[in-house]
């Protein structure tokens, strides 16, 4: 079971890196120091993280819906913590799927 834990951080923090390098390099005043804020402006930071391109991303990529507290403690983390809080995200909504509404569709 260690192994397969290792495996799966091991593959979301590779996929959040590539991510991470993508959107640090549309900012070139941030220094590479792994840290998940620097995929947004520093100079101009955004008011509101939820929503933002990196999130969008992230969310995609991951296959996950993340909250705006979570989207906060995420701006503030280094890309490690952010992977694990990610895995902890996913875990969750493995255990507890979002309701959806039953629909009926008629002819």
């Amino acid at each position: 079971m260690k192994v397969s834990m290792k495996t799966s951080f091991t593959s979301v923090y590779e996929m959040l890196h590539a991510i991470y390098s993508k959107r640090r390099r549309t900012h070139r005043e941030n220094p590479d120091s792994k840290q998940m804020c620097c995929m947004w402006s520093t100079d101009d930071p955004p008011d509101i993280i939820e929503g933002t391109e990196p999130i969008c991303d992230i969310e995609d990529a991951f296959g996950i819906q993340i909250s705006p507290s979570d989207a906060c403690d995420i701006y503030d983390m280094s890309l490690e913590q952010a992977a694990r809080k990610i895995i902890e995200i996913k875990s969750k909504m493995t255990a507890h799927p979002p309701d959806f509404p039953s629909q009926t569709y008629e002819a």
